[in-house]
């Protein structure tokens, strides 16, 4: 009870403070806007269990590219600065571009930071969580082309630098440095980008990184999903579903494992189950019951594989939740929001920049 009471505070404080800086948003320094776009400046604030409390701004810039493209939609553009009160921190910023009436596509991100977290595993007979610290500094870019109505192809690059320090030596410290290059295929007939209320998005990405790219070891990720939307209630409400998979091939080093967590599935915080790969189910209502705000109620389940701890490997994790949703940008239906969310043995809330999926 005192962990779901904490939780729930977590949230609505959080709520709390979202709709109050939203209430004022007339005012210049949480919202401006231009001839081309709007500047939303937004708060920052969720728990977790593994880097506690965090604290930061999101400043975001929706805008055209073009404001004769009627067809492409909006562009956007943002920073992150986020603090954790285990001393964690992180700053990254994130552009989607949309290009010549939807015919182009253009991500890039990049994120630097400090992350101190834990994992768990078996040191010499004994199961437990042990802290880790991380250097991290990676960036990425991905461009689509479409190549038929609904159907695009892309190319991109990543690359990651990480510095990893472990909790009593149990494992030694280790500086990894990829150089990822990926092929992606998109199906996306979505009625619209930010907040689709019908339509489907199906992607198959391949990461590859070889050896010949600068990579210590060669290793390939396949990265799979298929997410579709049901209008309902004359479009007003949406029930979203989703099915995905991250399978590992190859030398998989510890910081590109997948934990689970986050977007597939929510509920877990600790970072306990984390392998090579995960397949994930999960089914979301999303209930509108003003112009500008909205809940969310999600459940799912997902695996893992070639977990460190092999008794883990292929379990169910069943995780579920409710959230809270506020339109920053109103005229695309863009939303911020919090969710809540139980799993195996664990919790997390999450502070989220559009929705889950």
């Amino acid at each position: 009870m005192k962990r779901l009471s904490l939780l729930a505070f977590c949230l609505f404080f959080s709520i709390g403070i979202v709709h109050s800086q939203n209430e004022g948003s007339s005012s210049d320094s949480t919202v401006i806007s231009e001839k081309n776009g709007k500047l939303q400046v937004m708060p920052f604030l969720s728990y977790n269990r593994n880097l506690k409390f965090m604290i930061g701004a999101i400043p975001m810039y929706m805008y055209k590219l073009n404001k004769e493209d009627l067809v492409s939609p909006k562009s956007l553009s943002g920073l992150a600065a986020v603090y954790t009160t285990n001393n964690s921190y992180f700053i990254s910023f994130f552009n989607r571009m949309f290009f010549n009436e939807d015919k182009w596509r253009l991500t890039v991100y990049g994120v630097t930071g400090d992350n101190n977290s834990q994992f768990f595993m078996e040191n010499e007979g004994v199961a437990d969580f042990y802290d880790y610290g991380t250097e991290t500094t990676m960036i990425s870019t991905l461009v689509q082309r479409k190549v038929s109505n609904e159907f695009y192809l892309g190319v991109g690059y990543t690359y990651s630098n990480y510095y990893t320090v472990y909790e009593d030596d149990v494992q030694e410290p280790s500086t990894t440095i990829t150089n990822g290059l990926e092929f992606s295929s998109l199906y996306d007939t979505r009625n619209a980008i930010y907040y689709p209320t019908k339509g489907v998005k199906a992607k198959l990405n391949w990461l590859s990184y070889p050896e010949w790219f600068s990579n210590e070891l060669s290793a390939n990720k396949i990265k799979t999903e298929y997410n579709q939307y049901f209008g309902i209630k004359e479009g007003r409400d949406v029930i979203a579903a989703r099915v995905s998979g991250i399978f590992g091939l190859g030398d998989i080093a510890f910081e590109q494992q997948v934990t689970i967590g986050g977007k597939d599935i929510r509920g877990y915080s600790q970072g306990q189950f984390r392998g090579d790969g995960m397949v994930a189910l999960q089914g979301e209502y999303r209930y509108n019951f003003h112009p500008k705000m909205g809940l969310v109620g999600f459940a799912g389940l997902a695996t893992i594989y070639g977990s460190d701890t092999e008794s883990f490997d292929w379990n169910l994790y069943p995780g579920a939740g409710v959230g809270y949703r506020y339109k920053a940008f109103s005229d695309v239906n863009f939303n911020i929001g919090l969710d809540a969310a139980v799993g195996k043995d664990d919790w997390g809330i999450y502070f989220r920049i559009g929705e889950a999926f």
